[in-house]
């Protein structure tokens, strides 16, 4: 196997890598035994493309031992490709492209027509859902690049290689955008081996297009790093102007940002990226820019540079501000020793010139900020690399000089600026105008672990998928986080010292950094929200290392009873053993990088840590871990429903809302993400542990607002309020929860002529119930209840007739419907920044919000503020939570009501 000092690209992507070993035919998922149980699909992610193994062949010397693989026939609809080619490196964008498989359901699409929702784009021309993916390979070695394009036919549009001969080019007018130095260089080779032409687009005009997209498309881009501090800053897209964007590649140009289209280059310098890998070449014989790094991490510089505190015997010049370990002259004290090259450690060699370049740069943009009156510099490009120590050198320099009013700020996906201005430069993609809450940015589940070229035997079938994914995981026992990162405040000044962290950089550290940005065009930021400026969905702070380490706790404890459920939830077969186990082990993969580094995949809240192990088992292929405990509690609470209703409408109206609410709070226990309540499920059944929850419901609760509530909705003495217009249920758990909890409570809205929308999740997320298994219980419980069945008839949620119930009550149906929305996300959390156009319409009309369950009322948007009238209700299973949020005990209650503000 290649070094991974050495190995930097690779012939089939990261996230291919996983993807394809794990993906399958639509007419695969129908034949295995994974597929969903009658009566309960699942709608799939249509983000994931699908697996073509055919043609899967060794690629290079067989006598290796672990030969690349590609997979020649597996496609993507690709859309678009762009390159830069530069001096070093290749940086490569292209656009899988993804229609919409989703089932034409006659109920969705009568809510979809009732709340006002087309199908058609807001632009004039259609955007899919896809993904954008971001890979690199050293320029050196365009070969390779030009395998992996080949491979993957990005060239052909993502059409199936079968379909061309092979003898003959895609096409005659193929073109492909592409900027850089390399466009020009490299221009025949590529109408040469992949027959298409190099549309060239100026470099500047990308470089400063690809960032203006990123800082106003990706919420958590730009970012500080200070002694060893990340820390995400929020961009006003409507103050986003103007700024310096220094973008140091093999050199440095300096580019005065105005405005879409309007820039300069104003200044720039010749030593670069390119000066610190050609010098680190020539004085320490290593053979990649990664290796010099990678040494750097174990070098001290103060054995070349020479230090303010070997001028002053070990004194600070505090009168200019200068401390002792700041850099009077790099490589000066090799003046005053008699050494040769061979004497001095490579290591120390190289921090010495990395210092002596990042330093020089952060000073120059400084200067030109301040020449110009800018206060923010972004700093972008493949010399960077995520690397902390660069970054803490540039930082410092850009503050010591500008006495702390100018900030240098770094760029996620740094080294991609060009390529993704190129990339933007095609007309009519529809990814020119997207707002931040349209693109999700997910990490592929290998992106801890696997770098490097595709290793193993070619695949015959897809049965051999999972061992060839084992191979692979079984590497996460030994990784440490790509770019180590050092305890705040131990760098010194401006990061001089000594480096403390004695990490592996890895080779692959700067693509580890830069997760696929999943389009999703259905998304929009939930209409209600008071202030969606200031609104933070987490209420728990995870950059309290604490916090943190306690809820990797949680997570880790809870993944083997995950892993039951996962797998039990598949039959029990071996093949679903060995995907529980690669699951396992995979995520505890995740869990040890975000530990080590939290800030790897972006700002981290704990809903997308939840929603992190979501997506991790779809990765793996487990859909519904809990499906058919959810079958199970579902059939319970039903069986018992027509009683609940039968003991409410015996009350007063009075008791029979305090009933509704002590019904929903006692019913919100059933959680199987919480290890207490788990616990309960061995103490007896559903039904018998929601009776016992009711009967200890005793006020005053935790957080007690119920009386407010009361009056809103009763009113007092002789008032008597309007109803709600609509009212916005956003529901959690199946079984009890949902059945005996919140129909109940929707009953109750539509009898005083409230229009009730359930919200539920789009994608399973533990017992939580989805958007897709809604309209069959509601229909169920519809069996039982003339009110329900009348405003599920009059929401399009009853699309036939029910043969075994009698039309006579007809006359009495209420004419408000009862809907069921899918909510836009997979989590038990929920960020209202990004939710579905269908719930964005629901809420036009909606003067009533119901939260409900921990993740999306406690853990999420317990401090949310809305327009409208909002309630937001839990049972805590939680006893950190409780101690923290509300300062009580597992098992309090929250009932928190909010007048429209």
């Amino acid at each position: 196997m290649a070094s991974p000092t050495t190995k930097d690209h690779s012939h089939i992507e990261i996230d291919d890598i996983n993807e394809a070993s794990q993906q399958m035919t639509e007419k695969d998922i129908v034949e295995k035994d994974m597929a969903p149980l009658p009566g309960s699909s699942i709608h799939r992610s249509s983000s994931r493309p699908q697996l073509d193994v055919s043609g899967a062949a060794i690629q290079g010397n067989f006598e290796e031992k672990d030969p690349a693989i590609l997979l020649p026939n597996q496609t993507d609809d690709i859309s678009h490709l762009a390159l830069d080619i530069g001096g070093s490196l290749i940086k490569l964008i292209y656009f899988s492209r993804h229609a919409d498989r989703q089932v034409d359901d006659g109920r969705k699409r009568k809510v979809k027509e009732r709340l006002g929702v087309t199908n058609g784009s807001r632009r004039s021309y259609p955007i899919l859902g896809g993904r954008l993916h971001f890979v690199k390979f050293e320029t050196s070695k365009i070969n390779e690049c030009l395998d992996f394009i080949h491979s993957k036919q990005l060239h052909c549009g993502g059409m199936d290689p079968r379909c061309w001969p092979s003898d003959a080019p895609p096409s005659e007018n193929a073109v492909i955008k592409a900027t850089g130095g390399g466009a020009y260089k490299f221009a025949d080779l590529f109408k040469e081996r992949l027959g298409v032409s190099i549309e060239k687009e100026d470099e500047m005009n990308c470089l400063v297009s690809g960032a203006n997209f990123l800082l106003k498309a990706i919420r958590h881009e730009a970012f500080t790093h200070m002694e060893g501090h990340k820390e995400f800053v929020q961009i006003d897209q409507n103050d986003l102007f103007p700024y310096l964007l220094v973008n140091i590649g093999s050199g440095v140009s300096m580019i005065k940002v105005d405005g879409d289209g309007q820039f300069q280059r104003v200044s720039g310098t010749n030593v670069g990226g390119g000066t610190y890998w050609g010098l680190g070449r020539l004085l320490t014989k290593c053979k990649s820019f990664d290796e010099l790094l990678e040494l750097s991490q174990r070098g001290d510089n103060s054995t070349i540079d020479m230090l303010v505190g070997d001028i002053y015997g070990g004194m600070d010049y505090s009168k200019i501000g200068l401390s002792a370990s700041t850099i009077a002259s790099s490589f000066g004290k090799t003046i005053s020793e008699n050494k040769d090259l061979e004497d001095y450690k490579p290591e120390d060699i190289s921090l010495s010139l990395l210092r002596m370049i990042s330093y020089n740069i952060g000073q120059i943009a400084y200067l030109n900020a301040l020449r110009f009156g800018l206060k923010r510099i972004f700093f972008g490009g493949f010399f960077i690399r995520g690397h902390a120590y660069t970054m803490d050198t540039i930082s410092f320099a850009v503050q010591f000089w500008s006495k702390g009013d100018a900030q240098a700020m770094f760029l996620r996906h740094e080294g991609f600026l060009g390529a993704l201005g190129a990339f933007m430069s095609y007309e009519k993609h529809g990814l020119d105008d997207l707002m931040v809450h349209q693109l999700v940015e997910r990490f592929p589940m290998g992106a801890p672990y696997i770098g490097g070229n595709v290793h193993g035997p070619p695949l015959g079938d897809l049965n051999e998928k999972i061992s060839w994914m084992e191979k692979f995981v079984r590497k996460g026992t030994e990784i440490t986080a790509p770019v180590p990162m050092a305890p705040p405040a131990t760098t010194g000044l401006g990061g001089f010292e000594v480096p403390s962290s004695k990490g592996v950089l890895r080779s692959d550290a700067s693509k580890l950094n830069v997760g696929v940005l999943h389009l999703v065009p259905s998304l929009e930021v939930f209409p209600l929200l008071a202030d969606p400026k200031t609104y933070e969905p987490n209420t728990i702070d995870l950059s309290d290392h604490g916090e943190l380490e306690y809820w990797f706790t949680v997570l880790s404890e809870h993944l083997s009873d995950l892993v039951d459920k996962a797998v039990a939830s598949e039959g029990g077969t071996d093949d679903a053993k060995r995907r529980g186990d690669a699951f396992a082990r995979a995520f505890s993969a995740h869990l040890a990088r975000l530990m080590e580094e939290p800030a790897a995949y972006g700002k981290l809240g704990l809903a997308n840590l939840l929603e992190l192990r979501e997506e991790c088992l779809r990765e793996f292929h487990f859909f519904d871990a809990y499906r058919t405990i959810k079958q199970r509690e579902n059939e319970a609470s039903l069986a018992v429903l027509p009683d609940l209703l039968m003991e409410l409408d015996s009350l007063t109206e009075d008791m029979r809302l305090l009933t509704l609410i002590e019904g929903v709070l006692a019913a919100n226990i059933f959680d199987w993400g919480s290890r207490a309540c788990v616990d309960l499920y061995h103490k007896g059944t559903i039904i018998e542990i929601y009776r016992m929850s009711r009967k200890k419901m005793q006020r005053p609760w935790r957080v007690d607002n119920f009386d407010a509530f009361k009056e809103r909705m009763l009113g007092s003495g002789d008032r008597k309020p309007q109803p709600h217009k609509r009212a916005l249920l956003f529901v959690d758990n199946s079984g009890a929860d949902i059945v005996l909890g919140m129909l109940p409570l929707a009953r109750e809205l539509l009898r005083r002529g409230t229009e009730v929308v359930l919200v539920a999740n789009s994608l399973p997320a533990l017992n939580d119930v989805t958007a897709m298994e809604l309209p069959d219980i509601v229909a169920e419980a519809a069996k039982h209840c003339d009110i329900l069945r009348g405003a599920a008839e009059a929401g399009g949620l009853l699309v036939d007739a029910m043969s075994n119930i009698q039309d006579g009550y007809k006359e009495n149906t209420p004419s408000v419907p009862l809907m069921v929305v899918e909510n836009g996300c997979g989590s038990p959390c929920i960020d209202l920044r990004q939710v579905s156009s269908e719930l964005a319409a629901a809420a036009k009309d909606a003067d009533l919000v119901i939260l409900e369950g921990m993740g999306r009322s406690l853990h999420t948007n317990y401090n949310a503020k809305f327009k409208c009238d909002a309630l937001k209700l839990a049972m805590v299973k939680n006893q950190r939570l409780a101690a923290k949020l509300v300062k009580g005990n597992i098992y309090d209650c929250v009932c928190r009501y909010e007048p429209a503000s």
